[in-house]
This record gives structure tokens, C-alpha cells and sequence, in this order.
């Protein structure tokens, strides 16, 4: 196993890595709309949250040899599903043609006042 850590990602918060590579696939923790160069917190629009957190993603898969196209399965917490067509909407901008397997699942609140958390588990490009 490998433990990722990137500058271009938000730092973890906790006891937990940004991503771990094992066995050729990468398994990226939960992204919140955290900006890394400043430590912002994005509680704008739920597109500019998603958008954000897309990127915090897209960063560490990058970090990992990886990236969108390689995505295997996504799990989305979203804090009111009834955003969920606007988040699809920047999803599918990121992903384009991709279609990755997906999980979205509503939840009560996230930390921050968030309204969003992507985990991803992605493929590793061979080097």
C-alpha cells in the first residue's frame, strides 16, 4: 500500500489520507469544497461546491498517476437531494462521456455546512 498526499487537495482534517494505492487502484477519502492554496471553505451554490470538490478529486487522482477517465465508482453524499439534478449537471461536465459506477446518497448534514462529499476508487495508469 502507498499513502498519497498532495498540496493540490485539501490537507486532511483528521486521521485519514488524502488516497491509497494498492493493487493498481486508488481509493481517494471523501473531498469537501475545501480551495488548498487558501483553505477556504466553498459555501457558495451547490455547483460551485461540486465543482470544487470535483477538483479536489480530479488533484489527487493526479497525484496517484490517475484521473477522472480512470474512475471506477463514486459515492456522492449530498446534504438535500433535491439538488441532486444541478450536482448531475456539473458531474456530468467532469466526467463527459465517462460513466463511472455512482452512489448518491442523501444525508442530514455534512460538516461545515457543506452540501457535498465525493469519494472516488479509480484505476492507476501504468508508468
Amino acid at each position: 500500500m502507498k499513502t498519497i498526499y498532495t498540496k493540490n487537495a485539501p490537507k486532511p482534517a483528521g486521521h485519514y489520507s488524502q488516497a491509497i494505492i494498492h493493487n493498481d487502484l486508488v481509493y481517494v477519502s471523501g473531498q469537501l469544497p475545501i480551495d488548498p492554496k487558501s483553505g477556504e471553505k466553498r459555501l457558495g451554490s451547490i455547483e460551485d461546491q461540486t465543482k470544487q470538490t470535483i477538483e479536489n478529486v480530479a488533484s489527487i487522482l493526479e497525484a496517484c498517476d490517475s484521473s477522472l477517465k480512470n474512475v471506477i465508482k463514486v459515492s456522492v453524499y449530498i446534504s438535500d437531494i433535491n439538488l441532486w439534478s444541478r450536482v448531475n449537471q456539473v458531474y456530468a461536465n467532469y466526467f463527459a462521456e465517462h460513466r463511472p459506477a455512482r452512489v448518491v446518497i442523501p444525508v442530514k448534514e455534512l460538516h461545515h455546512g457543506f452540501k457535498i462529499e465525493i469519494e472516488a476508487i479509480a484505476a492507476v495508469i501504468p508508468t
